[in-house]
């Protein structure tokens, strides 16, 4: 675990926070997908107010990812299909005590192909100084393949394999759900296993995007079907915190992705009852400053409705 238990205080509210006994110095961190994939990359994010560092979904061979153009900004958020270019966990592996060195927690993000993948890489970083490791279930971008998360008894499958590795904590990145009955299923599996935190939402998967002078798609893998991301997405992935809040107690941690721009964006996933969020496309546009900005913002926010620590709105969603 690690021992950072600094607290970021601005205009006298306590950021701090800590998903699965990790303590984190400041509500916001990096997601898994953009500037996290080399060692360079993942040196800014341990250098910025990041709460911690997020490497990019891993896979067990290194890989190059989809076809260019993969990636193409959006007035409000962005559509991609990138594929889980990454170095290959071996890499990542080995960068774990450099990045340690930045004072904050590690997470790692695996997605392997097979429940055979994820137990190799799994079992690899249990034995490492990483605090925390996020299982991505929902990738949704690698042509000819099936998102976990969207099959339940494969989902049951996995979880009962990786969370009996070791005593890492354990969470899983879901895709989006859109059905209370889905919400019901996957609340009633995570019960039955160890599962410490869950990361809500990945992108949209299988949008589309086109553009109407050119009368072609603007990415090229998969005919154009791309995770929608950003601005766009911020409802689905506060609908899907909140459901799980409800539905999970205060058993589990959540983190909150999509769609954080600011620091307002911040509090309502607050207010949804996430103990963390990541960000993702606003970091991708914007660089590593995004990070202090939307703290800071959050901040003020708070401070001006009189509270001082994250727990004074944490799930206090108020009923209409």
């Amino acid at each position: 675990m690690t021992s950072a238990t600094q607290s970021t205080i601005i205009n006298g509210v306590n950021l701090s926070t800590e998903v699965a006994g990790v303590p984190l110095a400041s509500y916001v961190l990096n997601a898994s997908g953009p500037r996290c994939t080399s060692a360079e990359e993942l040196k800014i994010v341990g250098e910025s107010h990041s709460a911690a560092i997020m490497t990019k979904s891993c896979t067990i061979l290194p890989r190059e990812g989809n076809p260019e153009p993969r990636y193409q900004n959006l007035d409000l958020g962005s559509i991609q299909s990138m594929g889980l270019p990454n170095l290959g966990y071996k890499a990542y592996l080995e960068m774990i005590p450099t990045l340690k060195q930045h004072g904050k927690p590690v997470i790692v993000s695996v997605s392997g192909f097979s429940i055979e993948d994820n137990i190799e890489m799994v079992s690899a970083f249990q034995q490492s100084a990483v605090d925390l490791i996020e299982v991505n279930f929902s990738c949704p971008n690698i042509p000819g393949k099936a998102q976990v998360a969207y099959d339940f008894e494969q989902t049951e499958q996995a979880l009962k394999a990786i969370t009996a590795l070791g005593d890492k904590p354990i969470g899983i990145k879901l895709a989006p759900y859109f059905d209370m009955s889905h919400f019901i299923a996957m609340a009633d599996i995570l019960k039955q296993y160890p599962v410490k935190f869950i990361t809500c939402i990945n992108s949209i998967g299988n949008s589309l995007v086109i553009d109407p002078e050119t009368e072609q798609p603007i990415i090229k893998p998969k005919g154009g079907f791309g995770g929608l991301c950003g601005e766009y997405i911020k409802p689905v992935g506060l609908a899907n915190v909140r459901a799980f809040r409800e539905l999970l107690g205060d058993d589990v941690q959540i983190m909150g992705v999509g769609g954080i721009n600011t620091g307002v964006d911040a509090f309502e996933y607050l207010l949804a009852g996430a103990d963390a969020v990541q960000v993702a496309t606003c970091f991708e546009k914007q660089g590593a400053a995004c990070f202090e900005r939307i703290e800071t913002e959050l901040a003020q926010f708070m401070a001006k409705k009189g509270y001082t620590s994250l727990e004074d709105a944490k799930g206090k969603l108020k009923p209409l």
